[in-house]
């Protein structure tokens, strides 16, 4: 530190006051700590009394939590056509759905081809379908739109997906604890037929 003064600050937050460098340096080695400048801009400059590889270790952990609660919306696509199928428009419907309700966002797509160019309002009314047919788990984010041969529309989902990875990883975790419950029970019978037969 290049400043002949700074507010410090002690290990559990307390305000020490101003001091000189040379002080503040004598009380962190007398202390076993470090000196770290926390606010440089400050006049005087703050320092604090700290374990600094346990703050960068801390700092390190408050990330990755951060990271891992983060989760990233995806853009997903499905494409249709005007002469779909009721069975092929069901399974592509549980497909947005499923998206949908995982937090991803869902770019449905319609293909014309041929003469089919000419009725754009069969397009919109099968994009009103899908929009209708997933109305639980999404809402139409942008309205049916043509763009060359294509006609698109975008679904958003009603809820995050933060919320939706957290109620996945629940999930998994009371699966997880059913089946090693189960394997318990089962190995609990295992050992008393044994201890029965002998």
């Amino acid at each position: 530190m290049r400043v002949p003064e700074v507010r410090l600050v002690g290990p559990g937050g307390e305000q020490v006051g101003v001091v000189r460098v040379e002080d503040a340096l004598r009380l962190a080695q007398e202390a076993d700590l470090d000196l770290v400048e926390v606010a440089p801009d400050a006049r005087p400059p703050v320092a604090k009394l700290m374990d600094y590889g346990k703050f960068k270790y801390e700092n390190a952990q408050k990330e990755r939590a951060a990271r891992r609660n983060q989760a990233n919306t995806q853009m997903k696509e499905v494409q249709f056509r005007l002469k779909i199928d009721d069975h092929d428009f069901e399974t592509k419907t549980g497909h947005v759905a499923r998206w949908l309700h995982g937090g991803d966002k869902v770019k449905v797509v319609i293909v014309f081809r041929g003469r089919e160019q000419s009725r754009p309002e069969m397009g919109v009314r099968l994009l009103e379908r899908v929009a209708e047919a997933v109305a639980e788990q999404g809402t139409v984010e942008a309205r049916p739109r043509i763009d060359g041969r294509r006609m698109n529309m975008v679904l958003a989902p009603v809820r995050k997906k933060a919320d939706a990875v957290n109620e996945m990883r629940k999930r998994r975790e009371a699966e997880r604890d059913e089946r090693r419950a189960r394997k318990a029970e089962r190995s609990e019978r295992i050992a008393e037929r044994a201890a029965k037969s002998e």
